[in-house]
């Protein structure tokens, strides 16, 4: 089991920035991918951006250039640096981990989520 608790979402401005942060508890070193995924009402959940255990990264082409995506092994933790924010960036953003287990021949596999954390931006 691996357990995600966010952090870091709150109201801001127009323009302005956040940093979110999850921590990893549990089997972390299971852990092959994490990422942030957000919610808006009435729409799906959609991917914001992904790391690798390998430190390769992805994001939405919403977010190119305005969020970095990183990881700290070491303490567990998986940030998002948002800057100049967007209303239409207003959403429940979930951190989310993809972790793999096992013996070559019996490999588990599973997929974790936070509780979320409320970002609203503001015009």
């Amino acid at each position: 089991q691996v357990q995600l608790v966010e952090s870091g979402g709150g109201l801001v401005q127009a323009g302005g920035s956040l940093r979110l942060s999850c921590v990893a508890s549990g089997r972390t070193r299971s852990i092959e991918r994490m990422g942030w995924y957000r919610q808006a009402p009435g729409k799906q959940r959609e991917l914001v951006a992904g790391i690798s255990i390998a430190s390769s990264t992805n994001y939405a082409d919403s977010v190119k250039g305005r969020f970095t995506i990183s990881r700290d092994n070491a303490k567990n933790t998986l940030y998002l640096q948002m800057n100049s924010l967007k209303p239409e960036d207003t959403a429940v953003y979930y951190c989310n981990a993809y972790a793999r287990w096992g013996p070559v021949e019996r490999t588990y596999e599973d997929t974790y989520w936070g509780q979320g954390t409320q970002v609203t931006v503001s015009s």
